[in-house]
């Protein structure tokens, strides 16, 4: 009887015991589940880092607004930022906001 071994991405050993035809099908039924998966994996990889870069660039335009408030006109802790910002509705922990300030005084925005 014909024999097939399957090694998974995830390291398991499979091993399958039939027909030709039956270990034909169940091998193409293995890869194109393994593909779809795949698929799947890089879809909802792609859907995150869209939104979580969507959520740094409205971050950021928040900040930048508040600076053409002229709410930085004396400075001003994360603290205060954050605030200001919980003030308008938007919630940004201050961590949140420690890199995305310092990216935009980098770029001297």
């Amino acid at each position: 009887m014909p024999k097939a071994i399957i090694k998974s991405k995830s390291g398991a050993i499979i091993t399958i015991e039939g027909t030709k035809d039956e270990i034909t099908q169940i091998i193409s039924d293995f890869e194109r589940t393994s593909f779809v998966q795949a698929a799947k994996t890089e879809i909802q990889k792609s859907v995150l880092e869209r939104r979580e870069e969507k959520k740094r660039s409205r971050a950021s335009d928040l900040v930048i607004e508040l600076r053409e408030e002229g709410f930085f006109d004396k400075p001003k802790t994360l603290g205060e930022i954050s605030h200001a910002l919980e003030n308008k509705g938007y919630l940004y922990p201050t961590t949140t906001l420690s890199g995305l300030v310092l990216g935009l005084v980098q770029r001297k925005q």
